[in-house]
């Protein structure tokens, strides 16, 4: 099974100045099921794979109609088993909201099923409302679910690596799969395990990402403003480390490209804003369809949100996406770029992930029979 020799870094490819890969948040458009998006997201992995994006990572979120991505090991699974190249993680996983041995475990499973092709993105937002977390966690006490992921992620990471020492409480206790397979008799391991990434929109994981040497993903599609700052902060804090010799950070970026000259990515992306209005107002749902946000009355303060929020959406044509995300590779000086394609259409979606590899000159090779 070919996989890039580098777990972190890609190739860009065609005419791209960086490599490309997906963020995918599994959206359910209004009249569309959950089991439509999941199918959805295995077309588009496929096509990511097909036409040369590095990587394709699901994000975990709960409580929302909308996002069908509560569970990230099990679509990666399911993605896993129709894909043979492509990178697959999570972008991320909310660990707070997780032990750290369940985790290592997921993934380890995850790494078994797909040698060489999975990464662990990790973050420390509860990818929910606070009601939804507590009853994640069974406890009332958030604060201490971020306050204290420095010390989770240091579990997670001995779990992984199987590395307690003589004394710990956790000595004794392996993640499988996992290293203590080697240590078995008769044991062989596989030798990779996935690498971990922190996730962030400020400055708190691009300053731990730099102290711990990690790769660092930041959430440009919603928290444009913190951007800069934040890579700044990662590059100059940087230390190397056995995972890195120097800084490595991709953004998200919020990208949709339609065959028209520009409209309906318009139309679409104003629909997503709508989705916006309502989750952050406490009102989550399905994806509205185009037609009902265009017959929507927003409200001035609405209306901000409508021009601030699309602002950051790289949208329009090919060319346009092209010439967007070429400017912001520029001003940001990212490593990759990670696009998520916001619409109520899976085929919109699909389509979109299309005309940017068209755009940039993607390898286009025919599609696999098993495909």
């Amino acid at each position: 099974m070919p996989v890039h020799p580098d777990p972190i870094r890609g190739a860009a490819s065609g005419t791209a100045p960086t490599p490309l890969s997906v963020l995918d948040l599994v959206t359910v458009g209004a009249g569309r099921t959950a089991t439509q998006a999941l199918r959805t997201s295995v077309d588009i992995a496929r096509l990511a794979e097909r036409r040369g994006f590095h990587r394709y990572w699901v994000a975990e979120h709960h409580s929302m109609p909308g996002v069908a991505s509560s569970s990230p090991a099990v679509i990666l699974a399911h993605l896993a088993a129709h894909t043979d190249r492509i990178r697959l993680g999570s972008g991320g996983v909310m660990l707070p909201n997780h032990a750290p041995l369940v985790i290592a475990e997921q993934f380890g499973t995850l790494e078994a099923m797909a040698p060489g092709r999975v990464d662990l993105g990790l973050g420390r937002a509860p990818g929910t409302d606070g009601a939804t977390a507590a009853a994640l966690r069974r406890t009332d006490h958030l604060d201490e679910g971020a306050d204290g992921f420095p010390g989770q992620l240091a579990e997670l990471t001995r779990f992984l690596d199987d590395d307690f020492p003589d004394g710990h409480p956790y000595s004794r206790i392996h993640a499988v799969p996992g290293p203590v397979q080697a240590t078995s008799p008769g044991g062989v391991q596989d030798p990779h395990r996935p690498p971990i990434w922190l996730l962030g929109s400020s400055g708190f994981s691009a300053r731990l990402a730099a102290a711990l040497g990690l790769p660092f993903a930041f959430a440009h599609h919603f928290s444009a403003q913190n951007t800069i700052p934040a890579l700044d902060l990662y590059r100059e804090s940087f230390q190397p480390s056995a995972v890195l010799s120097e800084p490595y950070a991709l953004i998200g970026v919020s990208a949709l490209a339609t065959d028209d000259d520009g409209t309906e990515a318009r139309r679409q992306v104003r629909a997503a804003c709508l989705n916006m209005i309502r989750l952050r107002t406490g009102r989550p749902g399905l994806v509205p369809t185009p037609e009902e946000a265009e017959s929507y009355q927003f409200n001035e303060m609405e209306r901000e949100f409508v021009r601030t929020w699309t602002a950051n959406v790289v949208h329009g044509t090919a060319d346009e996406v092209r010439t967007g995300l070429d400017d912001l590779h520029k001003r940001t000086g990212a490593d990759e770029l990670m696009l998520t394609a916001n619409a109520h259409s899976g085929d919109v979606r699909l389509r979109s992930y299309e005309l940017i590899a068209d755009a940039y000159g993607l390898p286009n090779p025919e599609p696999s029979v098993s495909a």
